[in-house]
């Protein structure tokens, strides 16, 4: 056996090829579609504006019990002649939500997909949505979150959220909702809210072997008998960063570690410096190699991992750091944390940390894009976020092209250690005092 003393360099970029892409217009909407020549499945993803931000004050998670509703049947059949109709076909539905849409996503063997567009289509626009069923699947997410709720993490997050986007409404706000939002959610709310927002045409997403598909019949299944057109896109909500820090306790007695999160608002999904930004947020929280997992967890000892990155949706976006440490060392982990986050926005990066960033994240991209699913996904973002059929080719490229200026200068500009919000869940008994030499220390309210 031979003990390696220094890490591997990464090797060269593989050569790699975002699919062709192709759009139609036909039959009220728009099929953008991804040509995966040879593939035996295909993936196709309905997607609607009617995201998590549609949602009414006090019935924040209406959109996800929607989502879990689809499967309960349909006007035309319930659930179990709609489960025998996918078996049939081999495909599987998937529903789900998030800040920037609805997505009601199929997949099947390519010969079968037009006809799985249709059941996924039967289920977006036709649901039964039985009064009982709706308030069965509202009932066991309330269980799910209050189960989820009671383990160390949803309460910081919801907290720094709130702290964040407090002037934003439905942004301040979890993006499922929290226990009490979702059982407060009536049968009423969930069809009123399909009646609003499930009924547009959308934009069908499709990724296969496009010589075996028929754009415009994908384009009848899933548009035949929608009206209304798309709602007018609003803009930006602002990075607004205070110029002092932040800190707030939620109070866990008992806990015997401190779960930290840490963050700032942070610019949208579209920014021109997404890249530079991706890049800065590896080196120094994104990657096992990263600066503050081997200080935090390699050198210390104080966690089992630690992470820092850039969550960005079509109309916002956060910088956040996130990790769970021993309680007796809450103060000296979030001093080194913020010792690095300071050193990251001061000096920038390295070119030797870059480079292994610039290879991670190049390789990631490709492995990622492996799936007519993935590929499907991808195509959502294009639409999501405005960007340009070639987006993918030309990320990959700024991706391995990226200089240490370009990223350090986006680490200064887009870091702001002087504006964090310090959210700590843990024994407010034993960590109180530790917690009051970072800024201002309230008791979070959730």
């Amino acid at each position: 056996m031979t003990l390696v003393t220094t890490r591997p360099d990464p090797g060269p970029a593989r050569p790699y090829a975002f699919p062709a892409v192709r759009r139609i217009s036909a039959h009220g909407g728009t099929v953008i579609a991804a040509h995966l020549p040879g593939q035996i499945l295909a993936s196709a993803v309905l997607l609607l504006d009617a995201s998590a931000a549609r949602e009414t004050d006090g019935r924040e998670g209406t959109a996800t019990v929607l989502a879990k509703c689809l499967e309960e049947g349909t006007k035309r059949r319930d659930s179990a002649a709609y489960a025998l109709a996918l078996e049939g076909l081999g495909a599987e539905l998937s529903p789900s939500v998030d800040w920037d849409a609805f997505r009601v996503g199929v997949s099947a063997p390519v010969p079968m997909l037009a006809d799985a567009v249709r059941l996924a289509a039967e289920a977006a626009r036709t649901p039964k949505l039985d009064a009982a069923d709706v308030a069965r699947v509202r009932d066991d997410e309330v269980t799910a979150l209050r189960m989820d709720w009671a383990q160390p993490g949803p309460r910081a997050d919801a907290a720094l959220r709130k702290d964040l986007f407090s002037a934003d409404g439905r942004y301040s706000r979890p993006l499922h909702g929290d226990p009490a939002s979702v059982a407060a959610v009536t049968v009423e709310d969930v069809l009123a809210f399909h009646e609003s927002w499930m009924l547009r045409p959308g934009v069908l997403l499709v990724a296969g072997d496009l010589d075996a598909l028929d754009l415009d019949v994908l384009a009848e299944a899933a548009f035949t008998d929608t009206s209304g057109a798309p709602q007018e896109k609003e803009g930006p909500l602002g990075v607004p960063v205070p110029d002092r820090v932040r800190t707030l306790l939620v109070d866990r007695p008992g806990s015997v570690q401190s779960t930290l999160r840490i963050g700032h608002r942070a610019p949208e999904r579209a920014t021109p410096d997404y890249v530079a930004m991706t890049l800065a947020a590896t080196v120094l929280g994104g990657a096992f190699t990263s600066r503050l997992n081997h200080l935090i967890r390699e050198v210390k000892g104080y966690t089992y991992g630690i992470r820092g990155s850039y969550a960005m949706t079509r109309r916002s976006g956060r910088f956040e750091v996130a990790a769970g440490v021993q309680t007796a060392v809450t103060g000296p982990a979030i001093k080194d944390t913020l010792g690095e986050i300071a050193r990251t926005q001061r000096e920038g990066v390295t070119e030797a940390e870059l480079e292994v960033a610039r290879s991670w994240r190049a390789g990631q991209l490709s492995v990622e894009m492996q799936t007519p699913g993935a590929i499907a996904g991808a195509l959502a973002s294009l639409v999501v976020h405005g960007l340009p059929d070639d987006y993918y080719e030309t990320l990959r490229r700024e991706y391995l092209e990226a200089t240490v200026e370009q990223v350090s200068a986006a680490a200064g500009r887009h870091l702001a250690v002087d504006g964090l919000t310090l959210v700590v869940e843990g024994d407010g008994a034993v960590i109180r005092d530790d917690l009051a030499e970072f800024g201002d220390l309230v008791d979070a309210d959730v």
